[in-house]
């Protein structure tokens, strides 16, 4: 004997509310299998429940009632798997966009958390081992700003081209390269196949320093001035990298490749 679900009970097992169930009933979305002619109370059954939670997962990757309610009514099977196809792909967009949301609200937090009871530890000179890095820099952006850090990982996918975009992969860290010939915004590749604006980083020790945007200009003069001085190097390019940390805000850590060292 199938079983039945009161309304409010319903709307518990999908977590939503009884007055979006009449509302549902209403448009012809999601009909009751069962009313009472009596009390006209609503029963669903367990088919209910996964028209239900379907309903809901489209409508969180932003679709409409309308669109939904076509799609599940239609009986081109065909039409309705190209459909889900193209939930499938923008689920995982959003996914995509949702995890680098987090990773930057997660810099926020550990950025903020860091400053609980720590000394201000910028400026100071410290030795760091770093492993090769693969970098691809920009063609037209030379420094950063908020109209293009937050969103740097579009500007290199429409400078690569639709041809090479799929080829490549960035880490979510961007930087300053600079040598004799320029500066340009780079971002790190994690992914990535042949390309004129590649450059490969060396693996090995990098004179650091940590820093803001006021000072930046002196404590990487000061690194150049040590490098020199004190490891006899006249180093062939400059990395600034850009540490994301409060809401649109960042500041930087001065790298100096030291060669043989």
């Amino acid at each position: 004997m199938e079983k039945f679900f009161t309304i409010s009970k319903m709307a518990k097992l999908v977590g939503t509310t009884s007055e979006t169930l009449r509302h549902y009933d209403r448009i012809g979305l999601v009909k009751p299998s069962k009313l009472d002619e009596w009390t006209n109370y609503r029963y669903y059954t367990s088919q209910d429940i996964v028209r239900l939670n379907t309903i809901k997962a489209l409508q969180f990757m932003g679709m409409s009632l309308k669109d939904i309610k076509q799609i599940l009514n239609s009986q081109d099977f065909f039409e309705i798997v190209s459909f889900l196809d193209e939930a499938l792909i923008s689920a995982d967009k959003k996914i995509n966009e949702l995890n680098l949301a987090k990773s930057k609200i997660e810099r926020a937090k550990n950025f903020y958390a860091s400053k609980m009871g720590e000394d201000d530890k910028s400026e100071v000179v410290f030795i760091q081992e770093i492993e090769k890095r693969t970098i691809l820099i920009s063609t037209t952006l030379t420094q950063a700003n908020i109209d293009n850090l937050f969103d740097y990982h579009r500007h290199f996918y429409l400078q690569l081209g639709n041809e090479k975009s799929n080829d490549f992969l960035f880490e979510d860290r961007a930087g300053i390269y600079s040598d004799e010939l320029g500066s340009h915004l780079f971002a790190i590749c994690t992914k990535f196949s042949e390309d004129k604006n590649l450059i490969c980083l060396p693996k090995g020790k990098y004179l650091c320093a940590n820093c803001i945007e006021k000072n930046r200009a002196n404590v990487r003069d000061r690194l150049l001035n040590i490098a020199k001085e004190q490891y006899h190097i006249t180093p062939k390019f400059v990395l600034e990298m850009i540490n994301l940390t409060g809401i649109l805000k960042w500041n930087y850590q001065i790298q100096i490749y030291l060669e043989n060292i």
